[in-house]
C-alpha cells in the first residue's frame, strides 16, 4: 500500500486540479492571520497541496511542531510563520516527488520570513517508523488514512509527544467499515477515501494508543460527484473532521464533574473574544464556564494554562458532568426499573 500512495502522490497527481474528488481539499473558511501567512508560501508548494483542513491550532510561538506526512510542505511552511524563528517545523513524508518540491523553496521561505535561519527541515521516512524524540504539537492533514497501520501511527505519536502536548490533525472518516475491495482499489485509497477509518474505529484506535478523550474541533460532509466512484462506494458516507488529541495520561475515561469552572482572559492572539478549544466548548472571555475534570486538565496542563483563571480542584467528585452525552443507566424508582426493556 506503501507503493500505490507513493505512485499516486509522485506520479498520478501533478497538482490539486487532478483530484478526481474534493476529499483532499479543504474548504474551510481561512482566518485572516491565516491567510496572510499563505501569502508567503510560494505557489509551487500551494499547488501541489492535498489537505482536508487547517491543522493550525492556537499559541504555537516557540513550539517545536512534527508535521506527519508533510507533502509538498505549505502547512510547514505556514506553520513556521506561527512558531517564529525560536520555533521548528519538521516535515516527514515518504513521496521523493512531494519532498523535492518541499526542500528546494527552503532559502525562499527563509527569505519570505525575515528570518536569519531556516525553522523548516525536511526527511524522507515512514511516519510509522519515525525515531524517538519529542515534540510540543504533532499535526496531520490528510494523512494517516493513507497509512495501512492507523494504530501504529497514533502510538507513535503518542511517543513521540511531549507530556501535555497535543496531536491536531485533519482527516477522512466514514460512516462504516470499507469492504477490502474498496480498499485495494488505488483511486479510492489515493483519494482519501476507501482508507479512511470508520469513526467508532478512530475513537477506540485513538485511546488505545493513548489519547484518552478524543475532541472534535470541526467537521464537513464530503460530496462525491465523480458518479464512478460514487457508484462503487454505494451508501458510504464521508467526513472531514479535525480532531486534537492531548497526551495527558491522568485524564478520565468519561466527562467527570468535580465542580471545576475556567476563566479565559482573552490574550490568545487571533482569539480574543473566544477560545474554541472543540466543537463543544466554545469559551467566552471573561465568562465563568463550568467544565468537566478532563477539560480542566486540557486547559491546565498544557500550553493553554496561562490564559485561563482556574476555580476548584480535584477534591470531591459530583458524578458524570452533565452536558456530555452520559447520563445515568439506572432506574429512578421501582417504577421504572420495572418498565424498563431490554434492547
Amino acid at each position: 500500500m506503501h507503493q500505490t500512495v507513493k505512485n499516486y502522490y509522485g506520479k498520478v497527481l501533478q497538482n490539486s486540479q487532478d483530484l478526481k474528488t474534493n476529499a483532499c481539499t479543504t474548504d474551510t473558511k481561512l482566518p485572516l492571520h491565516i491567510r496572510q501567512a499563505l501569502a508567503n508560501v510560494h505557489e509551487t508548494v500551494l499547488s501541489r497541496y492535498y489537505g482536508c483542513g487547517l491543522v493550525a491550532p492556537e499559541v504555537l510561538a516557540g513550539c517545536k511542531i512534527l508535521d506527519l506526512g508533510c507533502g509538498a510542505g505549505r502547512d510547514c511552511y505556514v506553520l513556521a510563520q506561527l512558531v517564529g524563528e525560536a520555533g521548528h517545523v519538521a516535515g516527514v513524508d515518504m513521496t521523493d516527488e512531494q519532498l523535492a518540491i518541499a526542500s528546494q523553496f527552503l532559502e525562499y521561505h527563509q527569505q519570505q520570513f525575515g528570518f536569519k535561519a531556516s525553522n523548516v527541515a525536511f526527511y524522507k521516512g515512514y511516519i510509522e517508523n519515525l525515531a524517538e524524540n519529542s515534540f510540543d504539537v504533532i499535526i496531520s492533514n490528510c494523512v494517516i488514512n493513507l497509512s495501512p497501520d492507523k494504530e501504529s501511527v497514533l502510538k507513535q505519536a503518542y511517543r513521540l509527544l511531549k507530556p501535555g502536548g497535543e496531536m491536531y490533525f485533519a482527516d477522512v472518516y466514514a460512516d462504516r467499515r470499507i469492504s477490502p475491495e474498496l480498499v485495494d482499489d488505488p483511486v479510492l485509497y489515493g483519494e482519501c477515501l476507501s482508507g479512511a477509518l470508520y469513526w467508532q474505529d478512530f475513537l477506540t484506535i485513538a485511546k488505545q494508543a493513548g489519547f484518552i478523550d478524543p475532541r472534535l474541533v470541526s467537521d464537513r460532509v464530503i460530496k462525491i460527484e465523480q458518479s464512478e466512484i460514487k457508484q462503487k462506494l454505494a451508501n458510504t458516507n464521508f467526513y472531514s473532521a479535525t480532531y486534537r488529541l492531548f497526551k495527558l495520561p491522568e485524564l478520565d475515561s468519561n466527562c467527570e464533574d468535580y465542580g471545576q469552572a475556567v476563566i479565559y482572559n482573552g490574550a490568545i492572539p487571533y482569539n480574543e473574544e473566544q477560545f474554541v478549544l472543540d466543537k463543544h466548548h466554545i469559551i467566552e472571555a471573561g465568562k465563568v464556564f463550568p467544565v468537566c475534570g478532563n477539560t480542566w486538565r486540557m486547559l491546565a496542563e498544557t500550553r493553554f494554562k496561562p490564559y485561563f483563571q482556574f476555580i476548584g480542584d480535584f477534591s470531591k467528585h459530583y458524578g458524570a458532568f452533565q452536558g456530555c452525552g452520559i447520563t445515568l443507566p439506572f432506574a429512578k424508582d421501582e417504577s421504572e426499573a420495572t418498565a424498563a426493556a431490554c434492547c
